[in-house]
């Protein structure tokens, strides 16, 4: 379980892909420290589990159906990441409770400032507009957001400076691929309908 709050950036220092799964290799600071092999730890907001720490690389193994539903798939070496690790008993939630499985990929439709703030629409496919609830919580790429605006098959979030300043959003723009995760209470509700 993560909060939604990235902890810091990492870089993607090697990828080796296999037919059954495809080894992630990433440089951590802040997140290499105070973890163990067999910790889960949030990149672009997918629930990885730690296979190896070598001084401060951090390696991962991604199953195809992982890769399937994120843009995991779409790394290559030197692309930076947005890192958090597992919250602990005890710690504050700063965002919202984010679980690391990926619903579906989205596709940032626009990027422009409204009214002085960022904002980014997003596409996903219809059937998930179904857990897009307005002022809803939602990850994207492992960021606790605020759903502000929604349409048929799109929906808007803010982005605040300090967050566009300690995130991969900085890098994202139009046609960019990113991952969704839509809130677990709205989901748990809407399943419930």
């Amino acid at each position: 379980m993560f909060s939604g709050i990235i902890e810091e950036l990492g870089v993607v220092k090697n990828i080796s892909r296999c037919s059954k799964s495809t080894l992630f290799q990433i440089k951590a600071d802040k997140c290499a420290k105070d973890i163990a092999i067999g910790d889960s730890i949030a990149v672009n907001g997918v629930c990885l589990t730690l296979i190896k720490n070598e001084l401060g690389v951090l390696s991962f193994e991604a199953m195809q159906q992982t890769l399937s539903v994120s843009n995991l798939g779409f790394l290559k070496a030197g692309d930076k990441v947005n890192l958090e690790r597992a919250l602990k008993i005890g710690d504050r939630v700063s965002g919202h409770f984010v679980t690391g499985h990926i619903d579906c990929m989205g596709l940032i439709r626009s990027k422009a400032y409204r009214n002085n703030n960022l904002c980014f629409e997003i596409t996903v496919p219809p059937k998930f507009m179904l857990f897009c609830i307005l002022k809803g919580s939602v990850a994207i790429d492992g960021v606790s957001l605020t759903i502000m605006e929604k349409k048929p098959s799109a929906f808007s979030v803010y982005i605040i400076a300090h967050t566009l300043k300690n995130t991969i959003f900085m890098f994202k723009g139009p046609s960019a691929k990113v991952n969704v995760e839509f809130d677990i209470l709205a989901k748990s509700v809407k399943s419930q309908q």
